[in-house]
């Protein structure tokens, strides 16, 4: 059962174990947040949704900025799990880059809609905000570039430009995708954008090899 299927289901008033209480207030901020944005939500209606009281809320959160900020966190760290997850699942590049691209859209597509609060959060003017959604796309971009470097003759300000690009395309392509009323099943449209990158990035070959095709 996920942190937002406890919030339904759990009835106001019953005690939690202080991490299991944690989760389940992030899963209901999750809601209200990616619902209304940050400045529209107010910690009364994340409390209600979590059906407890807000002094409760507030034992595990000092403010709405620290629960918004403790919610990315979780969310940034989550992309870029999936990303290095793509990336270690197999050794043959053209799968990497096909596993890659279908992390960003798995991320993006994923129900309860957290890839908002990371690639369309209406508090980007916070610095600990900026800083993270920053860091979490340089991150991102790190990890594709070690294979890169590691597998061409580029060097690594080069590697990390091609890197920052393929992560900048996984990305803006699953946004459009999904607000386009995903047109095309997930898997089409993340094959679709990995053939476009692939066909790029193959033309650097590897280590005095060919390009491949």
């Amino acid at each position: 059962m996920t942190a937002i299927e406890q919030t339904e289901a759990r009835p106001r008033g019953t005690r939690l174990p202080r991490r299991a209480r944690r989760n389940q207030l992030l899963g209901a901020a999750q809601e209200v947040f990616v619902a209304q944005g940050y400045h529209s939500a107010a910690m009364d209606d994340i409390a209600e949704r979590a059906g407890v009281s807000k002094p409760v809320l507030y034992q595990h959160f000092p403010g709405k900025l620290d629960l918004y900020l403790a919610l990315l966190d979780q969310h940034c760290e989550s992309l870029l799990h999936a990303v290095r997850a793509a990336i270690a699942s197999t050794s043959d590049n053209k799968l990497r880059v096909a596993a890659t691209m279908d992390a960003y859209f798995a991320y993006v597509g994923d129900e309860g809609g957290a890839f908002r609060l990371v690639f369309e959060s209406d508090l980007t003017n916070e610095p600990a905000v900026r800083d993270r959604v920053d860091k979490v796309s340089l991150d991102c971009a790190k990890a594709v570039c070690e294979v890169i470097a590691e597998d061409t003759d580029l060097p690594p300000e080069e590697s990390m430009l091609l890197a920052v690009g393929l992560c900048g395309m996984a990305q803006i392509t699953a946004r459009y995708w999904l607000g386009s009323g995903q047109k095309l099943p997930r898997d089409a449209a993340a094959k679709l954008v990995s053939s476009l990158s692939w066909r790029g990035i193959a033309g650097f070959p590897m280590h005095g090899a060919t390009p491949q095709k």
